[in-house]
């Protein structure tokens, strides 16, 4: 038996949705955790596979993706409701969103879609989103005008450091980018992310403490130049 063989077989014993589902429901502390330096296995990924979320507007998320964003649709799993009990039968379809990436959709029949996946004009709504890539400035600019003539409302050009992007939703209210990005990151860069994220930590675990919210960027950039400042000194 193969390893991809036995790796099924686990997957799909009768234990496998039964038991052992805490991964979907235990808290995760992350001070119990081992540090990767702890065991001296270096983790790594190779990209995104596909990124998935539910819909409950089959045909337009279809015409959307595949009609109007010119993505084509290239697979479709249709399935009995598997897992835990209750579970309701499904189509996990998937568009071609480059380099072996894609784009895929939960369709689960005979359900509603619940109050919390309603869309919101907020930050907190508008965050958990995917940034898909285009590799020039032509490439993001053609984006814009098409989707624009093509009748869709798409945000002005956004640069954020090393990025400049454009936003728009789906049908679904779903939030999409596309990127492209300005320059490589080196090592420069993940040094200062390294300080600025150690300057929140600290600021975090103080007020947090005092029973108080960190306030504002000044008072992680005052603390950050600390850190810079005795990084310099300790040279």
């Amino acid at each position: 038996m193969s390893q991809h063989d036995s790796l099924h077989e686990d997957a799909s014993s009768e234990t496998a949705f039964t038991k052992g589902r805490e991964y979907r429901t235990r808290d995760v502390d992350v001070s119990a955790l081992k540090r990767a330096r702890e065991d001296g296995i270096q983790l790594a990924l190779d990209g995104v596979d596909h990124s998935a979320r539910p819909t409950w507007k089959l045909r337009e998320t279809v015409e959307f993706y595949r009609d109007v964003l010119g993505l084509p649709l290239i697979h479709t799993i249709s399935a009995r409701g598997w897992g835990h009990p209750g579970h309701p039968d499904f189509l996990h379809f998937f568009f071609d969103a480059g380099k072996g990436a894609t784009i895929a959709f939960f369709y689960y029949i005979g359900t509603d879609r619940p109050e919390r996946y309603m869309p919101e004009d907020n930050q907190f709504y508008s965050a958990t989103h995917t940034a898909w890539a285009v590799p020039d400035r032509e490439s993001l600019e053609r984006w814009k005008t098409t989707l624009e003539a093509r009748g869709l409302a798409v945000s002005a050009y956004t640069r954020h450091e090393t990025l400049e992007s454009i936003y728009f939703r789906d049908p679904n209210g779903y939030p999409l980018e596309i990127t492209l990005r300005l320059r490589e990151t080196d090592v420069l860069d993940a040094k200062d992310a390294a300080l600025t994220l150690e300057a929140a930590i600290q600021l975090e675990n103080e007020t947090r403490a005092r029973g108080e919210r960190l306030g504002d960027i000044d008072t992680v950039w005052r603390r950050k130049a600390k850190l810079v400042e005795a990084l310099i000194g300790g040279a």
